[in-house]
C-alpha cells in the first residue's frame, strides 16, 4: 500500500482525541497470536471500540459512519508503549494510509514508515479536526488543509529515506526492488 508519487492524498478524517495511545490501546495483546498480517483492523482499538459482549460502542469514531476516512487524526506521543509493529499493522488491515498526530513515539513512527503506513507530525492538528471533515495531505507544500474551511496547518517533512520507502510501500517491497536491481545489473555483467 503506497502513496503514488507521493504529492497529495485526499480522505475523511477519523479523529480520536487522546493522547499517549499506547500500543496496547491500539490492537490489545492478546490478539497478536496471529502468525499473518490479517485480521487485526477488527480488532483495532478493541477494548474502546466494543463493549463487554462485543457489541460496537457508537460513539467511538471507527463505529460512526462519519468517520469514512483514511486518516486517523490523534494527539500528542501517540503509539507509546511497546515495541510491536501489530499497531501500525492494525491500522493499515483498518484501511487506514496516514496517522496524523501532534507527535509519535520514535519507535512506532519508524514501524508505520518501514510498514507503509504514513505518520505525519502535524503540532496541534488533533484539536482543529472536528467531525467528519476531509483533510488534504501534501507532501509537497508539508501542509495538511482541513477542506471544509480552507486551513492549512504545517506538518514535519518526512526525511528522504522515509519518503523512500514509503513510496515502495514500506521496507520489505523497497529492499525487494533494490535486491532485484541488483541481480540483474550482476547477470549483466
Amino acid at each position: 500500500m503506497s502513496i503514488p508519487k507521493f504529492v497529495t492524498f485526499t480522505s475523511g478524517a477519523v479523529p480520536v482525541e487522546v493522547e499517549n495511545i499506547d500500543t496496547d490501546q491500539i490492537i490489545p495483546a492478546r490478539f497478536l497470536k496471529a502468525t499473518e498480517r490479517k485480521g487485526f483492523g477488527d480488532n483495532l482499538f478493541r477494548d474502546w471500540r466494543y463493549d463487554a459482549e462485543g457489541r460496537p460502542i457508537a460513539a467511538f469514531p471507527l463505529n460512526d459512519p462519519r468517520y469514512e476516512g483514511r486518516i486517523l487524526v490523534a494527539g500528542r506521543n501517540f503509539g507509546c508503549g511497546s515495541s510491536r509493529e501489530h499497531a501500525p499493522i492494525a491500522l493499515l488491515n483498518m484501511g487506514a494510509k496516514a496517522v496524523i498526530a501532534d507527535s509519535f513515539a520514535r519507535i512506532f513512527f519508524r514501524n508505520a514508515v518501514n510498514l507503509g503506513l504514513v505518520p505525519v507530525i502535524c503540532k496541534g492538528i488533533s484539536k482543529k479536526v472536528k467531525e467528519g471533515q476531509t483533510l488534504t495531505l501534501d507532501f509537497v507544500k508539508g501542509v495538511v488543509t482541513v477542506q471544509e474551511t480552507g486551513e492549512s496547518y504545517p506538518c514535519e517533512a518526512l526525511g528522504e529515506q522515509a519518503m523512500k520507502i514509503l513510496a515502495a510501500g514500506g521496507i520489505k517491497p523497497l529492499m525487494r526492488a533494490r535486491f532485484a536491481k541488483e541481480k540483474a545489473e550482476q547477470k549483466v555483467e
